[in-house]
């Protein structure tokens, strides 16, 4: 681990992790890259610079993508990890993390956040603010689980899913990769189809 921590992306994703890696106290200075120019300063914070600057930084600092959309999130994170470049992963000191948990590199673990033992997080993950999983989930990577959704037990997320705000999932359900869950919605059954699904239950809604 570095000294330093810089992190892509300054907007409101990026100050929810900067606002966690400062109360974690494991880095003496933290900046951001991000490639809108009128973005001088966030949380206080020096930007110093645009993504493509990232790989200048490489060997004076760790890295984190703090880019809510999952597939611009994977595109930059893995042109890091290919790069070279150490990336690390976020767990705010409220959150609750059982016997036997996973945290991949580049995932983000929010205020408040439950994970229940035995669970499997992937990397590039986002697990948003009082989010609660039960025992044995396995979230592949880059899946965003927005705040106060609630997983029950033995659940698969795959790749690339995005599970909205306030969503249940009911225990044993599987969500195939590249899904929108909407918000609010309750999940009772697998989904093997690709899809925006809303509703309760959840129902398939485009095309």
């Amino acid at each position: 681990m570095k000294d330093k921590l810089i992190i892509i992306g300054a907007s409101g994703q990026g100050k929810v992790v900067a606002d966690i890696a400062i109360k974690m106290n494991r880095w003496q200075s933290i900046a951001f890259l991000d490639d809108h120019e009128s973005i001088k300063t966030s949380m206080g914070l020096e930007v110093i610079g645009r993504t493509a600057d990232a790989f200048t930084y490489k060997s004076e600092a760790d890295f984190f993508v703090a880019i809510g959309n999952n597939a611009t999130r994977e595109k930059i994170q893995e042109k890091l990890i290919k790069g070279g470049l150490n990336i690390v992963s976020l767990v705010h000191p409220s959150a609750v993390l059982g016997t036997d948990v996973e945290i991949g590199i580049g995932t983000v673990v929010m205020a408040g956040v439950v994970i229940n033992s035995s669970s499997r997080i992937g990397k590039g993950c986002i697990i948003n603010t009082s989010a609660s999983l039960d025992h044995d989930n396995t979230i592949e990577d880059y899946v965003h689980i927005s705040p106060s959704t609630s997983l029950a037990g033995t659940i698969r997320v795959e790749k690339g899913t995005w599970i909205g705000i306030g969503s249940i999932v009911s225990n044993n359900v599987n969500i195939c990769s590249r899904c929108k869950v909407g918000a609010g919605a309750v999940v009772v059954k697998d989904i093997s189809v690709p899809g925006t699904y809303i509703g309760v239950p959840a129902r398939r809604v485009d095309r």
